[in-house]
């Protein structure tokens, strides 16, 4: 596992604090990754392209339901973090269980926030402290016809 859980507020705010001393760009991006697709994994090596440490913010289980309803996450938490770890350009997994990275991006402060075309910028949560901060929020292209809930669908069909 080429990746660290960090739990804790103060695994957070160390973890920033280091890489800042070392002059690192830290990036973020959060999401379930309930079903690793292609579109998962172009999202995360261009976010790693932007800068040196790659932060992966993963919705807990009861977040993952709460979000998308009964029947998900498919994969628990303990498998989507051993999949993402697999993932060469993932630094660091931070699990969180609420609905929104929120908090965890007002700790963890990073220098870029990256989110999938499917939001605009305006709609990006922690855009604020973000930009606040002298950050960026990236918007990157999704890869036409890759979802997990699309998966999901196709799967339907042959059931």
């Amino acid at each position: 596992m080429n990746s660290s859980i960090l739990l804790s507020e103060d695994d957070v705010v160390n973890l920033r604090e280091k890489y800042k001393r070392e002059g690192k760009k830290l990036v973020f991006t959060n999401g379930c990754f309930d079903i690793i697709h292609v579109g998962h994994i172009k999202l995360l090596k261009k976010s790693k392209q932007i800068g040196d440490i790659l932060i992966v913010g993963l919705n807990s289980d009861d977040s993952v339901r709460r979000l998308k309803g009964k029947g998900r996450p498919i994969n628990k938490i303990k498998d989507r973090i051993e999949v993402l770890s697999a993932i060469r350009y993932v630094d660091h997994i931070i699990v969180f269980d609420e609905d929104t990275p929120y908090n965890l991006i007002n700790r963890l402060r990073p220098d870029v926030l990256v989110k999938g075309g499917d939001y605009k910028p305006d709609d990006v949560i922690g855009r604020d402290i973000v930009e606040g901060n002298g950050g960026e929020v990236v918007i990157l292209p999704l890869v036409k016809g890759q979802s997990t809930t699309k998966i999901l669908d196709r799967i339907q069909k042959y059931l």
